[in-house]
């Protein structure tokens, strides 16, 4: 049986939050999760390539400090906390309970897996050098409902990209999404006016731009910039799409 007490501190465990689960026992297929509006539910394949885990799994709104009692997101994941020995796996099942979420766009909310490692016996239990701790990770859910017009894939083609104002040697760039899509950037880089490039722009949001938003990212560097920028687009399956844009003044 697992014990309560244990659950109930297992997010104040949560000692290190990592990008890449190859970092523990613990493995989740994908990048993302792209939850189709038009299916039932969604699933999110976990296995197990070390020592037994215990695993606590939830949904937040974007708050990397919200405790799963907190979260008041609309979806049902189950099971919330599982056992997975090694060299096994388990699917976690996610369904939106049917209200919550905007209808016009896609929404995005986050997926927490914690993942607690069995406690120490033997001499690793009495030593003094011995150090235990949990890691969680979380992966971007994407909830697209069903009927949306246009194409994820083609939505990075219809953003707006403005030179807003300049501070000092900072550049602020505005990216303004009509779509209902959110479109998320592994890179964007700007071309001087000579056509080279020129720097990589900090970002704001997470390098997302929202759907039917606006996201302003920010430029440091001594050299103006042209019109043209190099734009790296995360696709649905993780992977990264070069395009290039044109800057509007």
């Amino acid at each position: 049986m697992i014990s309560l007490n244990l659950l109930r501190r297992a997010p104040l465990l949560a000692l290190c939050v990592c990008s890449f689960a190859a970092e523990a026992g613990i493995r989740i297929t994908g990048t993302r999760v792209i939850y189709d509006g038009g299916e039932r539910e969604t699933s999110v394949k976990i296995d197990n390539d070390g020592s037994p885990r215990l695993i606590q799994a939830w949904v937040d709104e974007g708050d990397a400090s919200m405790s799963s009692q907190q979260s008041t997101a609309p979806f049902v994941l189950t099971p919330p906390i599982s056992r997975i020995d090694s060299g096994k796996g388990q699917t976690l099942r996610l369904i939106y309970t049917g209200e919550g979420a905007p209808k016009d766009r896609e929404s995005v909310y986050w997926l927490n897996v914690l993942e607690i490692p069995p406690r120490a016996t033997g001499d690793a239990a009495t030593g003094d050098n011995h150090l235990q701790f949990a890691i969680r990770t979380r992966l971007k859910i994407f909830y697209r409902p069903k009927g949306l017009e246009g194409s994820p894939a083609k939505a990075h083609e219809q953003l707006v990209w403005s030179q807003v104002r300049k501070e000092g040697d900072a550049y602020f760039v505005l990216c303004t999404n009509p779509t209902a899509y959110n479109v998320s950037f592994n890179r964007l880089t700007l071309k001087a006016r000579d056509g080279s490039v020129d720097r990589t722009p900090t970002f704001t949001g997470g390098g997302m731009c929202p759907a039917r938003g606006s996201a302003t990212l920010q430029v440091t560097g001594s050299q103006t910039f042209g019109h043209l920028m190099e734009v790296s687009v995360i696709n649905d399956y993780g992977g990264f799409d070069a395009h290039e844009a044109r800057i509007t003044n």
